[in-house]
């Protein structure tokens, strides 16, 4: 059997199987280190980047735990977003699902922008395990329709996020009403001070497990720096999402009318392009997912949203319109490509004011090379533009000057002289965006307003 391996911390066999159906055979570090102790019952704390196994670390333990003859709510697991709490449950269901019907565990999703009335009609049996965001399971537990006293265990996931986003308070309401002897598992990449009073309320005596990544980013990222110099940055932008022709690209903003402004220009441009920020409506983020998981589109302009939690496949190509103000966010962002293997490239924008940011980056071990964008090629500079922190690096072997943006570079054995290949895109994708365009435009004007 291919998950084997997990078999030594002693789970459910239906969870064997689970595993198995989804091919993973060995734990990950953080699953080593902390499954044996959620099973056990300690409070843990679990900081890790995205991608580190972190998600089956909790719930593996946690359904094992589930009582089944029980009735009654036994572990709340919230997150900052609703599509986060809806990834984290849709992992869950793989879990659960493989069981037999008297062995399956009765879990439930609630989030907000849903119809609450609906959720309060299918609460008349109360799950053993609810995931949620806080805000709704917040109200529904101070209408007493989410019944949580006899909730053991509560995952907080994202746990900077939620600081950020004020939402401790919600998960603090939850946890007042929770069991006496609750078993916490916080998980976060990092661990803002601000956040220690809340932990210290808490938990009694934490195992604290800290994954450090291999390396400040994938292997296979290259990371470029692009200088603005006095172009307008719309419509460098803009020039810059179609001269390299993605898979699928993200181009990341700060805010969310930087989101709408780019979004917006990028229209108007004829691009096949979709928005994700927190201003959407819940309905339209939700049809923006199904957008992107289909395929369907090409750019997605977004705030950091959907650089945290959020799982985009297929990403070949990161933009940072600005730089994050944390920058632990450069890291999050790039890491929504060259995923399973695969290459990407991640663009910054360079603007003077980002000389500071750009060396702290440099610092943590990203290495950066430096190109610009002129009439649609691509050309690498010898050395960083003027006021871009680094030092100089050696002169490369061929300017690949004319070599158009988007296609991948491979030296072979031709005398040091750069051959240009096309990077594959989904055959018929350009035909097939061109017929949505018009709806697309129409749809997204009229949410907007």
């Amino acid at each position: 059997m291919i998950a084997d391996n997990f078999k030594r911390f002693q789970l459910k066999s239906y969870l064997i199987d689970a595993l198995s159906n989804q091919g993973l055979r060995l734990p990950t570090d953080i699953q080593e280190r902390l499954i044996p102790a959620i099973k056990s019952g300690k409070d843990v704390i679990g900081q890790s980047q995205t991608g580190t196994g972190k998600t089956l670390a909790f719930l593996l333990p946690i359904v094992d735990k589930i009582d089944v003859s029980k009735h009654e709510v036994q572990a709340v697991i919230t997150a900052p977003t609703r599509e986060l709490a809806s990834q984290l449950f849709q992992e869950l269901k793989k879990l659960v699902d493989v069981a037999e019907e008297k062995q399956r565990v009765h879990a439930k999703l609630i989030v907000g922008g849903t119809d609450r009335q609906r959720i309060v009609e299918g609460l008349k049996v109360q799950p053993q395990i609810v995931v949620g965001t806080t805000g709704r399971l917040a109200d529904l537990v101070q209408d007493q329709k989410l019944l949580v006293h006899t909730a053991t265990m509560l995952v907080v996931d994202e746990a900077d996020q939620m600081l950020d986003m004020g939402f401790i308070d919600d998960v603090d309401r939850v946890a007042s009403k929770m069991a006496e002897e609750l078993q916490m598992m916080v998980f976060s990449a990092t661990i803002p001070e601000k956040l220690q009073p809340f932990l210290k309320k808490y938990m009694n005596d934490p195992r604290h497990v800290h994954v450090q990544p291999q390396q400040a980013a994938a292997r296979k990222i290259e990371h470029r720096i692009v200088p603005l110099r006095h172009r307008n940055k719309i419509d460098f932008v803009v020039e810059l999402a179609k001269s390299i022709n993605p898979y699928l690209a993200i181009i990341f903003t700060n805010t969310k009318d930087q989101a709408d402004e780019v979004a917006d220009a990028m229209l108007e441009k004829g691009l096949n392009v979709e928005r994700l920020h927190g201003g959407l409506q819940p309905r339209a983020r939700k049809q923006v997912m199904r957008q992107i998981n289909e395929v369907k589109v090409q750019y997605v302009v977004a705030t950091d949203l959907a650089a945290r939690g959020i799982d985009i496949r297929g990403v070949s190509h990161i933009i940072n319109f600005n730089l994050p103000q944390d920058l632990d966010f450069y890291i999050h962002r790039v890491g929504r490509t060259a995923r399973a293997g695969a290459d990407g490239i991640a663009f910054t924008i360079f603007e003077q004011e980002d000389q500071h940011a750009v060396e702290k980056l440099i610092k943590k071990g990203i290495s950066f090379t430096y190109a610009d964008l002129k009439q649609g090629n691509w050309l690498t500079l010898d050395r960083p533009p003027l006021g871009v922190p680094g030092k100089k690096s050696r002169k490369v072997a061929t300017k690949q000057e004319g070599v158009k943006i988007g296609k991948k570079i491979e030296k072979k054995n031709t005398g040091g002289k750069a051959v240009a290949k096309a990077k594959k895109v989904k055959p018929g994708y350009k035909k097939k965006a061109k017929r949505q365009l018009e709806e697309r435009v129409k749809r997204q004007r009229r949410q907007k307003k």
